[in-house]
């Protein structure tokens, strides 16, 4: 089973659809149990961290997350709880990404919304791209280019746009909205 975790974040039905449409089963869970035997998961994201966190600490989830054997895929909001921090809130998150989740600095507009590119493409979640495509973002806060980072958006500053660690994975842009691009990336996850 894939489950989608829930934690009180938006989003969670384009990307339960977005699953559905690829011909994969999920559930919308925050059920220990469930999300241990799952197999893969799915973190949405839409909100904010430091309520998303509370959620995720009233339910032992914060405990459990990042001990998970399974593939995990966070999406936008989802990627930055992934990482150790969040000036959002000023937020621990689950630490899974030793890194801090900062507000996009001034010059452009924020938050960050709409259609933009990433550069230099690589892992698994990438898997039969030949180039860079556009992809839809919707953000005021971002993780900076590190060792994880495996795709890059220039967007005021260059950001993470994805991320890998072991079987962890994160896209800071929303593939479940991100038309035939997205559904490759979506895809490659599932069929991991």
């Amino acid at each position: 089973m894939i489950a989608i975790l829930k934690y009180n974040a938006g989003n969670v039905s384009s990307v339960v659809n977005a699953v559905k449409r690829l011909g994969f089963d999920c559930k919308v869970t925050d059920d220990k149990d469930e999300l241990l035997n799952s197999s893969k998961i799915i973190i949405p994201g839409v909100g904010k961290a430091d309520p998303a966190m509370k959620w995720l600490r009233e339910k032992d989830l914060d405990k459990i997350i990042p001990g998970l054997k399974q593939p995990v895929l966070g999406i936008c909001l989802g990627l930055q709880l992934l990482c150790n921090y969040s000036e959002e809130g000023e937020t621990k998150c689950l630490g899974v990404f030793d890194k801090v989740v900062r507000r996009l600095p001034p010059g452009g507009k924020v938050p960050h919304m709409g259609w933009n590119d990433f550069e230099w493409i690589k892992g698994d979640l990438f898997k039969g791209q030949t180039k860079a495509d556009n992809v839809y973002y919707v953000h005021s806060y971002c993780t900076e280019v590190n060792e994880f980072t495996t795709a890059v958006c220039n967007y005021i500053i260059p950001f993470s746009a994805a991320m890998q660690k072991e079987n962890f994975y994160a896209t800071q842009f929303h593939p479940e909205k991100s038309a035939r691009v997205g559904s490759i990336i979506l895809k490659n996850f599932l069929e991991l």
